[in-house]
């Protein structure tokens, strides 16, 4: 059971990490772009440190702080630097399918 739960973990992350960067190219501009690496490829990231953590902590007995402070430090600054950079096209008009955008 236990390989199994890590193994959906995995995947999942594995999954939303591959979507999130499919959504940086495809998506047609800088503001559509900007959910990819904030929403999906946070989440996948996130279930894959997880997923690592939960693993070193059943074979080693010893909770690994550093993946919980890498994931925690990730889920706190991928919101507020995706709205700094919004904040900042905004600011600068940047252009939004063609048209500039009014603060």
């Amino acid at each position: 059971m236990f390989e199994i739960t890590l193994a959906i973990l995995v995947l999942v992350g594995a999954f939303f990490t591959l979507v999130g960067s499919i959504g940086i190219v495809k998506l047609p501009d800088f503001f559509t772009r900007l959910h990819g690496p904030t929403k999906a490829t946070t989440l996948g990231a996130g279930a894959i440190l997880i997923a690592s953590s939960i693993f070193f902590f059943v074979s080693s007995g010893e909770l690994s702080l550093h993946e919980i402070l890498i994931t925690f430090f990730l889920f706190i600054t991928a919101p507020i630097s995706a709205h700094l950079m919004a904040k900042s096209a905004l600011h600068l008009k940047q252009k939004e399918n063609g048209n500039e955008t009014t603060p």
